[in-house]
């Protein structure tokens, strides 16, 4: 595995060979993501999208239980940033974002990290990052970052 502190790493696309690995890397990640950033989690069901988030939240300095909102479909911590972790998938439009108020309690130094971003794409702001999660044929998983031009 490629150094999960380098931010080049994760660009040309970092590969982890567990869930316990996918955490240890995103938590270096986080010292990566810079603060009042919009992390897009983008891939499909079962390829380490929470496991990612776990781990990065950890990194962040945050303690005790962080599980996916799936049902909530915002969870908010607070760790050394303040972080809003969205679920998308079950907003039935992109509307559904905005009605989460997010924006109105973020107080920075934040992070919002969404899964299935496509499902709100219009209502991320412009800038956010995206980090691409897939599945390997051979096992594993990777993950790609996409930084804004």
């Amino acid at each position: 595995m490629a150094s999960p502190s380098d931010l080049a790493a994760w660009t040309a696309g970092l590969v982890t060979s567990s869930g316990e690995e996918t955490e240890r890397a995103a938590a270096a990640f986080a010292r990566l993501l810079p603060p009042d950033t919009v992390l897009a989690l983008a891939g499909d069901l079962g390829v380490g999208k929470t496991t990612f988030v776990r781990g990065l939240v950890r990194g962040l300095g945050v303690t005790g239980d962080i599980t996916s909102p799936s049902f909530a479909l915002l969870n908010v911590h607070q760790g050394d940033r303040q972080v809003f972790h969205v679920d998308a998938y079950r907003l039935t439009r992109p509307e559904g974002f905005d009605e989460l108020l997010i924006w109105e309690f973020a107080r920075s130094p934040w992070n919002v990290l969404v899964e299935w971003p496509e499902r709100v794409a219009g209502r991320l702001p412009r800038g956010h990052w995206t980090m691409k999660a897939s599945l390997l044929t051979e096992g594993g998983h990777r993950f790609t970052l996409v930084r804004p031009d």
